[in-house]
C-alpha cells in the first residue's frame, strides 16, 4: 500500500491559514462501494462526522459540494442554494482534471482553481465540534473544527440532502 504524503495543497492551504488541524491516515479501498463511509470506518469515526466532498455543477457552473459520508445530495437543494434551474454531478475525468485531485482523494481545499462552495447545514452540528474531510490524497484525512472549514472554504451553509 503506498503512504499518502502528509504534505498536500489542502494541508498547505491550511497551514498558511494558520488553522490547527490533525492528518489522519488509513488503509484506503478503492473498491469500498461508499469512500467515505469506508474512511469513517477504517478511523473508528462516526459516518457524520466525515464529509465527502463532490463536484457538481450548477447551470453549467462548476460547484464544490460537502454532506455527511452516510447522507445523499438533493440535485434539486443544489441548484436552489446557487440559484440555478439544474444541477448535475461531474464525470469523475472532469472533477479530476478540475481539481488537480484524483477521486477518492478530492479535497474541498487547495483545488486548482478556487469554486463556489456549500456545505450541507444537516450535516454540521456546532462550529466548535471536529469533522473530517479529504486530506487531497487517497487515505488521507484531514481533522478540524467546523467552524474553520467553513471559514477556510468560504462556504455556503445551506441545506443539500
Amino acid at each position: 500500500m503506498k503512504t499518502p504524503a502528509k504534505t498536500t495543497r489542502a494541508t498547505l492551504v491550511l497551514d498558511k491559514a494558520g488553522i490547527r488541524h490533525s492528518l489522519h491516515v488509513y488503509a484506503y479501498d478503492p473498491d469500498a462501494p461508499r469512500i467515505g463511509l469506508q474512511a469513517a470506518e477504517a478511523l473508528g469515526v462516526a459516518p457524520g462526522r466525515i464529509l465527502k466532498t463532490l463536484m457538481a455543477a450548477v447551470d453549467g457552473r462548476t460547484i464544490c459540494l460537502l454532506v455527511a459520508s452516510d447522507k445523499e445530495v438533493s440535485m434539486k437543494r443544489v441548484a436552489a442554494a446557487f440559484s440555478g434551474k439544474a444541477a448535475a454531478m461531474l464525470k469523475p475525468a472532469d472533477a479530476e482534471r478540475l481539481t488537480g485531485y484524483h477521486v477518492g482523494g478530492i479535497s474541498p481545499l487547495g483545488q486548482k482553481r478556487t469554486v463556489p462552495t456549500a456545505i450541507d447545514a444537516g450535516s454540521l452540528t456546532d462550529p466548535a465540534a471536529e469533522i473530517h474531510v479529504n486530506g487531497g490524497g487517497r487515505g488521507l484525512q484531514i481533522r478540524l473544527t467546523e467552524g474553520d472549514l467553513v471559514g477556510a472554504l468560504k462556504a455556503l451553509v445551506v441545506p443539500l440532502t
